[in-house]
């Protein structure tokens, strides 16, 4: 059971899914057990996915982000904004019966 009395639900639709994706991010989006506790993260990189959406969302430009961690790439950051995208389409939340 969920917050608030709902339900949720990850539907794992596969690359053929019913919508076209705004960007390819499986080759820069990395899942490994032994890495940030299995976080994705991005390419293989010690930074996740989740830190690059909470900088953006703090307000931080992607030119901030690509300059504090040179590591990085504007396409980087598009990749974590496609994958939390693709994430969100998938996942459903149903009230509790």
């Amino acid at each position: 059971m969920g917050e608030g009395g709902f339900l949720f639900l990850w539907l794992a639709v596969g690359a053929a899914g019913a919508y076209a994706p705004g960007m390819e991010y499986r080759h820069l989006i990395t899942i490994e057990p032994g890495k940030r506790g299995g976080k994705p993260c991005v390419r293989g990189l010690r930074i996740t996915v989740t830190d690059v959406l909470e900088y953006l969302a703090s307000g931080m430009s992607v030119e901030e982000i690509v300059s504090d961690f040179p590591d990085l790439t504007d396409e980087d950051v598009r990749a974590c904004l496609a994958f939390a995208a693709d994430r969100e389409r998938r996942l459903w939340v149903l009230p509790a019966a």
